[in-house]
Order: C-alpha cells, then structure tokens, then sequence
C-alpha cells in the first residue's frame, strides 16, 4: 500500500470520527438543553422529526455534489459546516430556535456522512479488499469521545452552549487538516449523461440501489429499535433495576463495535453477501431469543447476537451501493443511507406504536421478521459488490 491511500484512509478515520463526535455531542446534551427551553419529551420527539429530515435532504444534496465536485472538496466542506452548526442547538433558548437549529444542524450532519461514505467507497475500491466495517466502527469512536468531554465538561459546570461551541469549533478546524490527503476523485459527468439517457444497464442498476436501500431501511430500523428500548425491555418486561437495564444498550453496542472492527478480514475471506446473510440470521437468533427470553442472563446474551449479527450489514450494504456505479457513487450511497436513516428513525416510533397491541418483547418479533428477509435477499450482493477474491488475496 503506497503512501497517499495510507494517508487517504487515515484521513477517511478521522472524518468518521469527527461525524460521530459531533452528532455525540448534541446527544449528551440533550436532557440539559430539553430542561433549558423547557419542552416536553413528546415535544422532543417532534423537534427530533426535523433532524432527520435535514439529515435526509443533505445526504440527497451532498451524495449529488461528491459525484459532481469530488470528495476531496465536499468531504472538508461538510466536516466545516457540520462543526459550526453544532453550535446552533446549544445556543436555542426556545422551541422554535431549536427546531431551526436541529434542522440545519442534521442538514449538515448528513451531507458529511453521505460524503465521507463515498470517500470511503473510493478508498475501499484502491485499497482492494473490504474496509468499510473498520470506518463505520470508529463513528462509535467519535460518540465515545463526545460522551466523555460532555461529561468532563458537566462536571466542570459548563454550560451546553459553551460545551458545544467549543467541540464544534475544534471539529471545524480538524475537518481541515486532512483534506489534502483524501483521495483526488475527479468530477464525473457520467451520472449526468446517464440520468438524461437511462439505458437498460442504469435502470438496472437504479433497481438494485433501490433494493439495497430498502434492506438498509429494515437494517437500520433494527438499530434504532435497539437504541431506545434495550434498556426499557430489561427494566419493564423481566424487572431489571435501572443500573443493570442500563447495560443492555452498552452490551448491544459493544458487540456491534467489535462485530464491525472484525468484519472486513471476514468479508476479504467469504464475501460481503456471506457477511450481510449470516450477519442477519445472527441478528434474527439475537432478537428472537430477547423476545421469548425469561431470564435477564438470556435477554443480554440476546442483545448481544443481536448487535453482533447488525454489525456488518450497514457497511456491507453502503459499500455495495458505491460500486454499483463509480460515476455516481455518491448518489448511490445517498438513496441508500437516507432510507436507512428514515427506518433508523421510524423504529423506535413503530416498536412504541406495537406496544398498544402487543407486549414490548414481542414486538421484538417485527425485527426477527425484518432480519430474516434480509438475509434471504442477501443475493443482491451476489454481483459487482465487492472487491475481488484475486485483489484482497494479494493486498494481504
């Protein structure tokens, strides 16, 4: 591996981290901010509605202008604007400024997450083997390292606005110092052409995106079911005391950071496909047995195939979407993770509608359902979607 694609993925970390650093450190402070402007949880609930539809809108824009103007252009942009709009929510003092601040905030977010991944995208392909697990993982790097300056600077009684202002003015700055070394992607206008002239191969191609998309839509639900009622499933359903529910999530994202930093030696040796179907079916064993789970000791063994088995999807998913088409990778990335983000979003909200029905655990059967039917179409990976066997054997 020569030097510049070294420096290249060095540089794609770091911009992974800073992302997850950044959407980390408004999540910290959300209780705090939540008692500033003094609004309810469900008010909360719909503010948060707008941070995901600017995260939407700017994974759209951004996917569009990486193909376009590159990612040695976008991807720093991005990481600028992302830093200095974390600025906005501490500084909300009503529920009208933070729906704004949320709204550009969440724009910006996304468009440097659908950028990076692009990058990343290019990166893997020069790289020759498998490589996106290993930058999905450091994300949760980045919310690790936001939890604990937002800890640090609670303790110390600083307010979220300074808090806040002075990650994100720290991230601005960092999203500079490695644009140089990110890959030079040439502006393409390929896509341009094809999107004037689909022939029967780009509709073919579009499909498939859609497909991946899709399965990255009931993927990601999985993952924001699991963020907001592991913990809730422990405490209500098998009577857990809060310290010990609280480890539910905390096993569930371990095993999905551990699962994503083996994930790439494991797709160079069986494939991305072999990675997203036994990946699934581990997630549907997981989730299943927290379902029917009886004893606390079963519902964290649960939890914790659960994230395991997740871990390697998301990336497989992404990185297949990418080169589906080179010329227009970055719009391929961007339908594929803003459907993501919308199931990411809708899970908690469709597990908390079941609840009416059902009871909690077994809702959890939904998520079984989902897995399982993403892993019986897991052959849409089967074609193009991965480095090949020749090229990861001899970069090892």
């Amino acid at each position: 591996m020569n030097h510049s694609l070294r420096s290249a993925r060095a540089a794609t970390f770091a911009y992974f981290i800073l992302c997850g650093t950044t959407m980390g450190a408004w999540v910290v402070h959300i209780p705090a901010i939540e008692e500033r402007v003094d609004i309810s949880h469900s008010t909360l609930g719909g503010l948060l509605v707008l941070l995901g539809l600017g995260a939407f809108t700017g994974m759209q824009v951004a996917g569009r202008l990486t193909d376009r103007l590159g990612a040695r252009i976008v991807v720093p942009a991005t990481g600028v604007l992302c830093g200095a709009a974390l600025v906005l929510p501490g500084l909300a003092q009503d529920p009208w400024t933070l729906a704004g601040a949320l709204l550009v905030f969440g724009f910006c977010n996304g468009s440097l997450d659908v950028s990076m991944n692009a990058h990343a995208v290019h990166v893997e392909k020069e790289y020759g083997r498998p490589a996106m697990s290993a930058f999905h993982a450091t994300f949760s790097v980045g919310g690790v390292l936001a939890a604990l300056v937002g800890a640090a600077t609670a303790s110390a009684g600083l307010s979220p606005a300074t808090s806040m202002t002075a990650v994100g003015a720290l991230c601005a700055v960092l999203a500079l110092l490695p644009a140089r070394t990110l890959l030079p992607t040439e502006p393409t206008a390929a896509a341009e052409e094809a999107a004037q002239a689909p022939t029967t191969q780009h509709r073919k191609t579009s499909g498939r995106i859609w497909i991946l998309a899709a399965l990255a839509m009931m993927v990601m639900l999985c993952e924001g079911a699991a963020n907001d009622w592991s913990a809730l499933h422990l405490k209500d359903v098998l009577g857990a005391p809060a310290s010990t529910a609280a480890f539910a999530y905390g096993t569930f994202a371990a095993t999905m950071t551990v699962g994503r930093l083996l994930a790439d030696r494991l797709a160079a040796r069986i494939g991305s496909m072999a990675i997203l179907r036994h990946g699934a079916a581990t997630a549907a064993v997981g989730i299943t047995l927290v379902a029917l789970a009886p004893w606390t000791w079963a519902a964290f063994a649960g939890w914790a195939l659960f994230g395991l088995g997740l871990s390697g999807c998301v990336p497989q998913l992404f990185s297949a979407a990418g080169h589906a088409d080179p010329s227009a990778a970055g719009a391929n990335v961007s339908r594929v993770a803003g459907l993501g983000y919308v199931g990411m979003l809708a899970g908690p909200a469709v597990i908390g509608w079941l609840t009416h029905l059902v009871a909690l655990n077994h809702t959890f059967l939904l998520l079984t359902l989902l897995c399982a039917i993403t892993a019986a179409a897991a052959a849409v990976l089967r074609t193009g979607s991965e480095p090949t066997r020749e090229t990861a054997a001899s970069s090892h």
